[in-house]
């Protein structure tokens, strides 16, 4: 039996793509966000293209800090989109 195409959603731009074509971007138990290279940190994940576009909007709309249910201060902000950027230029 074939295995399953696990879809998940970027929250940037909404498309549904499989979840081995997005980047997981994690909120653990701590509180801390941080991208999830694995795919399987403990924690609230959401998803994003990884697409510079995408990176963009997401930080934009604030699209993180929603659906995290945190809020992410200016200064991680900046920190965190620059090792996304770092992740999908490599």
């Amino acid at each position: 039996m074939p295995k399953k195409e696990v879809l998940r959603q970027c929250v940037a731009c909404r498309e549904s793509k499989n979840k081995n074509e997005l980047l997981r971007i994690c909120r653990t138990t701590e509180g801390d966000v941080c991208v999830d290279l694995t795919g399987r940190m403990n924690g609230r994940g959401v998803y994003l293209c990884k697409d510079e576009s995408c990176v963009e909007l997401a930080f934009k709309r604030k699209a993180l800090d929603k659906s995290l249910k945190i809020h992410i201060s200016d200064v991680r902000v900046d920190e965190l989109k620059s090792e996304i950027l770092e992740v999908i230029n490599n």
